[in-house]
């Protein structure tokens, strides 16, 4: 075997130590069979919530036992294979083997992600909201390319995206919008992304010519289920009724159905215009704001999500986590992991899982940010 796959397969072998400890394999695998048997009892659904519960534990326990043995059993596979191609002097079975094994160690890699989102509520939904930053036009198309870049990305995943909120811009992109993203571990996979991100190119909207900066942040928090008790005062709160704006609102709304709600003790806003039911946007308003105050709960119990909500103090230079520069070169690159592409119309398609997964395995890690230095 050559030396290149030899190093192929200790990667995928360390990978599959890790994710066995991870897992906690014999105590997993006696688990999944007490959740078997528990599923075949009548009596499991008296209590409905209990019971989603367990079945919700049962799927994953499975999807990872499931999983690992399929990358034990194809990695054992494919090393029969190498042999038996060398011993038999057939070069394509050889190949054929040596690229199953170099696809088996990325399929690895991202399982050893996804063991990552193990956090309270890493499996979860979430909301995502992006605001531009000063600079009107510019800041807010900006803006707008965030959420079209979250949105495809999710879709890419396979998730549902429904758009919750909006705020046009005077001229074009928007001043600022919510969306919800659902999917498993949706909520991990994106917590990352909160922050400010900066973009360098040549303006579109200037006559000139002349290369802009624009800022816009990103705040990402999770959707909490009836399992989770936040308790609100609402007498701590201010309700706002206005008239939904974006595409179709005008036709859409005559009358004052979306809402806005301030939590007054801790400042924060959330608002929604999806449903022509004022009734209904209340009621999605008021769990957006128990998702904010869990979120904010949560970064209290974690420093390095701490030290991202002060990088979203200010939406401007010196906050930012990652730079997209268009002009005069292409490339995006992460500011707390040093990760780049030299491939930003990609990035702003939607590939964006190999900034993610360095940032969760940074933050799994407890490691500071890098010092890494800024696009020019």
């Amino acid at each position: 075997m050559r030396a290149e796959i030899e190093n192929v397969v200790d990667e995928i072998k360390q990978a599959i130590s890790l994710l066995r400890r991870h897992l906690d394999w014999d105590q997993a695998v006696r688990r999944l069979d007490w959740l078997n048997n528990k599923a075949e009892d009548p009596n499991l659904w008296n209590d409905a919530t209990e019971a989603q519960k367990l079945m919700r534990e049962r799927q994953q326990l499975d999807d990872g036992i499931t999983g690992l043995r399929g990358l034990e059993q194809q990695l054992k596979d494919n090393i029969e294979l190498i042999e038996l191609g060398e011993e038999e002097g057939d070069a394509d079975i050889v190949k054929d083997a040596e690229n199953a094994l170099k696809e088996l160690r990325t399929e690895a890699n991202r399982r050893q992600v996804e063991a990552m989102l193990s956090g309270e509520a890493d499996g979860n939904d979430t909301y995502v909201e992006v605001h531009s930053g000063a600079g009107g036009t510019e800041s807010q198309d900006w803006a707008n390319m965030l959420l079209r870049m979250y949105t495809r990305w999710a879709e890419r995943q396979g998730f549902k995206v429904e758009l919750l909120e909006i705020h046009d811009g005077e001229e074009a992109g928007i001043k600022s919008a919510t969306i919800l993203v659902k999917g498993h571990n949706a909520y991990g996979w994106m917590k990352t992304e909160s922050g400010v991100h900066r973009l360098v190119r040549i303006s579109p909207y200037d006559s000139n010519a002349r290369r802009h900066t624009s800022f816009s942040s990103v705040w990402v928090y999770p959707v909490v289920d009836d399992s989770i008790n936040i308790d609100i005062n609402e007498s701590d709160c201010r309700i706002d009724t206005y008239r939904s704006s974006g595409a179709g609102g005008q036709h859409v709304n005559t009358t004052d159905s979306a809402v806005r709600i301030t939590h007054i003790p801790s400042g924060i806003v959330v608002a929604c215009q999806q449903e022509r039911s004022q009734h209904k946007n209340r009621a999605k308003a008021w769990d957006m704001l128990r998702a904010r105050l869990y979120e904010a709960e949560l970064k209290k119990r974690e420093e390095a999500a701490n030290a991202e909500a002060a990088s979203k103090t200010d939406i401007g230079w010196g906050h930012q986590i990652r730079s997209y520069v268009l002009q005069p070169y292409q490339l995006v690159k992460d500011l707390r992991t040093g990760v780049e592409s030299t491939a930003p119309s990609d990035v702003l398609d939607g590939e964006l899982n190999e900034f993610m997964e360095a940032a969760l395995a940074h933050r799994v890690s407890g490691g500071a940010d890098a010092s890494v230095e800024d696009l020019a």
